[in-house]
């Protein structure tokens, strides 16, 4: 099947590795340009170099807590490539401990870089978008946007509203043409997860029981989630929007 990427433009941030990493390869490997964004300029620097270098790729270092960085990033889009399709928003995942644990600094900045950064994102994304005719924004948020995590009670908290927001903007822009879905990794194996499970002292045994709780019994890998991501972005996908997609291995209970 032909997504339709060929020349297209996308942002992703946080994708110097790990899911937005993922997600550019397959973007790029189906004929699309992205503008790659992390706060570890040299790394997002070697990850464009990686994916085809400046003619397919630029890397910039940005930070989603700076409220300059959405407009910097669409900025960047528009003037080397000349246009903007849609955005891929990721932030690294707030620190684990469950929600009565955590200090309040750990709080505040979780919400700055995980919950505004990506509100201010996406708004700036979305103007911009609904202003060229449409395009599609998807954000990686976490399965604990729908059912708790135990031990990562800032993800716990702040998922959920990301999703509430997300819908609300698909409803106000989807007449103009720009659509908005949430992205549910469960368990892949990003260093993120080689953190968490390294974090219980015996990472063996939590990677198998997390496995246990799996219906395909196995940890996913990046590029699955990379291909769900680049599909949904894509003009393949055009009548998804104001939905939460969850790329867990069937992990969640839920219907």
């Amino acid at each position: 099947m032909d997504l339709g990427l060929t020349d297209r433009v996308y942002v992703l941030t946080g994708a110097s590795r790990g899911l937005g990493y993922a997600t550019a390869r397959c973007l790029v490997a189906d004929g699309a340009r992205v503008v790659l964004s992390a706060r570890d300029a040299d790394a997002v620097a070697a990850a464009a170099q990686r994916l085809g270098g400046p003619d397919r790729v630029l890397g910039l270092g940005a930070d989603l807590a700076d409220p300059e960085t959405p407009e910097r990033l669409v900025t960047a889009a528009r003037t080397h490539f000349g246009r903007l399709d849609g955005a891929l928003v990721s932030v690294g995942g707030p620190p684990p401990g469950s929600a009565a644990s955590v200090t309040d600094e750990q709080w505040r900045h979780a919400f700055e870089t995980v919950f505004l950064g990506t509100v201010r994102a996406v708004r700036t994304v979305a103007a911009t978008l609904a202003a060229g005719g449409g395009g599609a924004i998807g954000l990686v948020l976490s399965t604990s946007a729908r059912g708790p995590l135990p031990g990562l009670g800032i993800s716990n908290g702040l998922r959920p509203g990301l999703v509430g927001m997300a819908k609300d903007v698909a409803d106000e822009y989807g007449p103009r043409g720009v659509r908005v879905v949430g992205l549910l990794p469960g368990r892949i194996m990003t260093d993120r997860n080689v953190e968490l499970f390294a974090a219980t002292g015996d990472p063996e045994r939590a990677r198998a029981e997390a496995e246990a709780g799996i219906p395909l019994r196995r940890i996913g890998e990046p590029a699955e989630f990379g291909r769900v991501a680049a599909f949904v972005l894509s003009p393949a996908a055009s009548y998804l929007t104001g939905i939460t997609v969850p790329v867990d291995g069937g992990a969640l209970r839920g219907l």
